[in-house]
């Protein structure tokens, strides 16, 4: 029988915006990440299209579990953000 294993769930708690694109970004487990949100906008995903305005980008809010912004119209999932940012 194959061994299953449940993660905890991760969450953002807290973020600031640095320069450009990029983010610092604190999760439950006190992890910090520096996440460079420039791979996204890269893959040219239309839902994001409007981040690529810095004045729309620093708009971040949190929302309690992750990071949104326009009033929670657009957001990404925590889990992404833990997995693809870098450790600081």
């Amino acid at each position: 029988m194959p061994e299953i294993c449940i993660k905890e769930p991760i969450w953002v708690t807290a973020v600031m915006v640095l320069e450009g694109h990029k983010l610092l970004i604190t999760f439950n487990d006190e992890t910090c990440k520096e996440f460079d949100f420039a791979q996204v906008l890269a893959k040219g995903m239309p839902i994001f299209e409007p981040l690529k305005n810095l004045a729309i980008f620093r708009e971040i809010v949190l929302d309690g579990w992750t990071i949104t912004w326009q009033d929670g119209t657009i957001d990404i999932a925590p889990e992404y953000l833990y997995e693809h940012g870098v450790t600081v």
